[in-house]
């Protein structure tokens, strides 16, 4: 069962989203009009009020972006490779040098050669979900690819130049 995320609008402020752990405590990021961000715990015993706001950075929401987000695609891609026998998930790296770095993903003709998806990359604590054929990869990317033994394996031999 997944968490549901509740978004509330907040007049001249801007934007919380909130969720409610299986404990029961609901934590939330406020997106300020101006962009900048909060993480807000609440209160226990008063849940429209906040017990601590912390201010973040951008960087400091990527970092923390990364640490929840990123590991729980990957997570959920095998979780679900599980349940789907034969389907894998794994990411493959973009290494410096490699004749993708500075190219868009469709030159890789990656899932009309093998059959398997790239369904997100990993740049520098973002997930990039369902990158389309313009998105240029940079070295340092990890993409995460969905498919068969077979199809991931041929993934990687096209990016190590290999065919």
């Amino acid at each position: 069962m997944s968490a549901r995320v509740e978004q509330r609008a907040l007049p001249g402020i801007g934007v919380v989203q909130d969720v409610v752990t299986k404990c029961g405590r609901r934590i939330g990021v406020l997106t300020h009009r101006d962009g900048h961000r909060e993480l807000v715990v609440y209160d226990v015993d008063d849940p429209d009020a906040a017990s601590e706001t912390v201010p973040l950075t951008g960087d400091e929401a990527n970092a923390i972006a990364e640490l929840l987000g990123a590991p729980q695609l990957v997570r959920h891609l095998a979780e679900m490779q599980e349940q789907v026998i034969g389907v894998l998930t794994e990411q493959l790296p973009i290494l410096k040098g490699s004749a993708f770095a500075g190219r868009p993903l469709g030159d890789t003709q990656a899932r009309t050669r093998t059959g398997a998806s790239i369904v997100a990359v990993l740049r520098q604590g973002e997930v990039i979900a369902s990158p389309g054929p313009s998105f240029v990869f940079e070295a340092g990317d990890s993409m995460v690819v969905v498919g068969t033994r077979e199809g991931v394996d041929g993934v990687a031999s096209i990016l190590r130049g290999d065919v």
